[in-house]
C-alpha cells in the first residue's frame, strides 16, 4: 500500500469511528479503529460524545465542551453514549452525555449549542511562526527525529493516522532536555472531508488532544508516552468561535502555564492559516513519575 493509500485509509477509518450507530432514542455506539491499544485515545472518546449530542440538535451549532475523563477506555469493546437533552431554549441548547463501558461512565461531557448571531469581535493576533510548508513533513521527521526516540516513541510517531502533524520547532518537540512550555504545531487532516461544518468540529475536538499536554511534559524532558512516566487526559474542554475546515492546515499555539501536584495544565489557540482565531482549547492532564513496581492507578 503507498503512503498516500494508507493516509487516505487512516481518515476512512477515522470518519467511520465518527459515523456513530443509533441504538434508542439519545443512545448510540461507537467503536475503536485499533484494538490492540492498551486504552481509547481521548480525543476519541471527546469527539464521538460530540457527534452523539449533535445528533439530538438542530438548527445550533456547537460553541463550547466540557468534558471529564473517568476512566481509561477499552479499545475492544464498544462505547455507549447517552445523550440528555437538558434545554432547547430560543438561542441555546444544552447536552449532557455519559460514555459507558461495562455499565460505568469513562467519560462525561456537557455542551452547549447556540444559533447563529452576530455582534461585537476582537481576536488575539496569531504568533508569527514558520509556515507548514517550510517545516519538516513526516516522511522527513521519520527520517531525521524519530531513529532518536525511544521504541515506545518510535512506535506511535511511525503509525499512520488521520491527522498530520508539523511542530513548528521539530527539535525542541523531539528532544530529551528541559524546553520552552510554549511550542506550536500545524495541524491538518490528511484527506478532504465532506463539507458539513458539524463534521469540522467534532474532528478539531479529535485532534485538539493530540499534543496539548506536550508542553507540560516537555519543560521537564519528558514525554506522555515514555514508559516511566503515568500520563492520562483528566479534563478537556473547547470553545469553537468561527467555522473552519480541519482538511486545510491549522496553528495550535499551545503552552503549559503550571504543573503540579501530579497534574499538569495545556492551553492551546487555533488559527486558520489566514490569522482566523477559530478556537480555544484547555486541558489537564495527570502527570507522574512512576514508581518500581507501581501499577499507577489514577
Amino acid at each position: 500500500m503507498s503512503d498516500l493509500d494508507s493516509q487516505l485509509n487512516a481518515v476512512k477509518t477515522m470518519l467511520s469511528i465518527l459515523d456513530l450507530e443509533e441504538i434508542d432514542r439519545d443512545l448510540w455506539r461507537g467503536v475503536s479503529p485499533d484494538k490492540n491499544r492498551y486504552r481509547v485515545f481521548g480525543g476519541q472518546v471527546i469527539a464521538q460524545a460530540l457527534m452523539a449530542a449533535m445528533r439530538t440538535v438542530s438548527d445550533r451549532r456547537v460553541h463550547s465542551l466540557h468534558g471529564y475523563f473517568i476512566l481509561a477506555g477499552d479499545p475492544s469493546k464498544p462505547i455507549l453514549y447517552q445523550v440528555d437533552r437538558i434545554r432547547d431554549g430560543r438561542s441555546f441548547a444544552t447536552r449532557t452525555v455519559r460514555a459507558i463501558q461495562n455499565g460505568e461512565a469513562i467519560f462525561a461531557m456537557m455542551a452547549s449549542f447556540q444559533a447563529a448571531e452576530t455582534g461585537l469581535h476582537h481576536q488575539v493576533p496569531m504568533p508569527d511562526v514558520p509556515r507548514p510548508d517550510a517545516l519538516p513533513n513526516e516522511a522527513e521527521i521519520r527520517e531525521r527525529y524519530v531513529p532518536l526516540l525511544t521504541p515506545i516513541r518510535q512506535h506511535y510517531w511511525r503509525a499512520e493516522r488521520a491527522i498530520e502533524l508539523r511542530p513548528v520547532d521539530p527539535d525542541q518537540y523531539f528532544q530529551r532536555d528541559e524546553a520552552s512550555t510554549t511550542q506550536h504545531v500545524w495541524v491538518r487532516a490528511k484527506g478532504i472531508i465532506p463539507p458539513e461544518p458539524d463534521l469540522h468540529a467534532v474532528i478539531l475536538a479529535y485532534a485538539s488532544d493530540m499534543t496539548l499536554l506536550d508542553g507540560a511534559t516537555v519543560a521537564h524532558g519528558r514525554s506522555i508516552i515514555d514508559p516511566e512516566f503515568q500520563g492520562a487526559s483528566l479534563d478537556h474542554a473547547i470553545w469553537f468561535h468561527e467555522d473552519f475546515r480541519v482538511d486545510q492546515w491549522l496553528l495550535y499555539a499551545q503552552d503549559s502555564p503550571w504543573t503540579g501536584g501530579g497534574r499538569g495544565i495545556g492551553r492551546g489557540l487555533i488559527f486558520t492559516e489566514e490569522g482566523r482565531l477559530v478556537a480555544s482549547v484547555t486541558q489537564e492532564g495527570l502527570m507522574r513519575l512512576r514508581r518500581p513496581k507501581d501499577g499507577g492507578a489514577a
